[in-house]
């Protein structure tokens, strides 16, 4: 059974599906969660609100939107950046120099869920730089993920 199926059958109430869906996806996520929050019990919590979440949207997925992967990473993503910012912590990620500035910016987007105006104080750079720093970076990644698919 696909994951679109275990949702579909989620948002129809089967807890059953629910199962399986965790079952499947939940150590993938546990580890995008723990990289933000950067706490195992805070994870936990968060893992655990991520899916919990999913089951109470389940209706909303919409399969021409994204795999259900990415529907699950995104739902995990946004509660581990609430969890983040509700303790006002700091992730190795947000505050690690880099020497390469695309990856900076995106790192400061995707970790510590700035925008780009924040992330533009941050570096004291200007707007259009941090805008085409993560413009070149978000084409070095889709570069680098067309070379390592089959």
């Amino acid at each position: 059974m696909t994951g679109a199926d275990l949702i579909r059958r989620m948002a129809e109430g089967d807890r059953d599906a629910f199962k399986q869906l965790y079952e499947r996806h939940a150590r993938d996520v546990y580890p995008l969660v723990l990289r933000i929050v950067r706490d195992p019990s805070d994870a936990g919590d968060v893992l655990q609100e991520a899916f919990w979440d999913a089951w109470q949207t389940a209706a909303s997925y919409d399969p021409a939107r994204g795999t259900p992967e990415a529907w699950l990473f995104m739902r995990a993503r946004t509660r581990a950046m609430d969890r983040f910012r509700a303790v006002g912590g700091t992730s190795e990620a947000s505050s690690a120099p880099r020497e390469d500035g695309d990856a900076e910016a995106l790192a400061l987007a995707y970790y510590a869920g700035l925008m780009q105006t924040e992330i533009a104080e941050r570096l004291e750079q200007p707007l259009g730089t941090v805008k085409t720093r993560m413009r070149l970076g978000l084409l070095k990644l889709r570069d680098a993920l067309v070379e390592v698919q089959p």
